[in-house]
């Protein structure tokens, strides 16, 4: 074997190596990133051409431990026109997040009414992993984004409150109140978002009431401009274990 020969192979190793991606590279971040897009989408459609909420919750004789809280929420929408902003991937902790807007002039909302959004930019972000021991975060922000779109509908649309107190011998015997909401909600907005020390993940929500009350066909009386509530959503069900105590 010649001296030019072995340098050939050489450097056809050389360039192997540098161009070659390594053959252990595998789809993790692919999926991933590609998961949090389509998260990011879905937050866009909700907040724009809107979603169903359905809510109740149940107190029982003043006890917190009887506490009930259960809300559902349901969106379908063909829409175009979604720019990714930004993706970034988290390598060690295998957790995405993108930003994501849409730009429009106009849209039929969930309700079928035609909006004017004036070439208003939405935008959005949202997180996903392909580790299920990273999703507890992203599930416990999932949840009070839900929770803080059921407080818009209720401030917003309003709700039903059933209440039954039973009092026998000056002594209360029973007591239980039930509140539930069933509406559409759009054009919110998510201005903040994060976790606290413990873990537990909280969204700020805004609405613009002129833009609430225009859509709804009734300004939403005893509210300032612009509607902002919480919503809180946990990583553990530390609760249920109290109940059991």
């Amino acid at each position: 074997m010649t001296t030019h020969f072995i340098k050939k192979i050489l450097v056809l190793l050389v360039v192997l190596v540098v161009l070659v991606p390594p053959v252990w590279a595998g789809n993790k971040r692919i999926m991933t990133t590609r998961a949090a897009k389509v998260m990011a989408e879905r937050a866009l459609v909700e907040s724009v051409y809107g979603l169903k909420v359905r809510a109740k919750e149940e107190v029982q004789d003043m006890i917190a431990a009887s506490f009930i809280g259960e809300t559902d929420t349901k969106t379908s929408a063909t829409i175009s026109g979604i720019k990714i902003e930004e993706v970034v991937y988290d390598e060690q902790k295998d957790i995405a997040k993108v930003t994501a807007s849409i730009q429009l002039d106009s849209i039929t909302n969930i309700d079928g009414q035609t909006v004017p959004l004036k070439n208003r930019v939405f935008r959005r972000v949202a997180f996903a992993t392909s580790t299920p021991s990273q999703a507890g975060p992203l599930k416990a922000l999932r949840a009070a984004e839900i929770d803080a779109y059921k407080e818009l509908v209720k401030r917003v649309v309003g709700f039903t409150l059933e209440s039954k107190t039973s009092v026998k011998n000056y002594m209360l015997t029973s007591d239980m109140v039930k509140t539930r909401v069933m509406a559409t909600i759009y054009l919110a907005e998510v201005t903040e978002f994060g976790w606290a020390e413990n873990g537990d993940a909280y969204v700020k929500m805004v609405l613009n009431v002129d833009e609430a009350g225009e859509v709804l066909d009734d300004r939403v009386v005893g509210e300032k401009d612009v509607i902002e509530v919480e919503g809180a959503g946990a990583q553990v069900d530390d609760f249920s274990a109290a109940k059991s105590k």
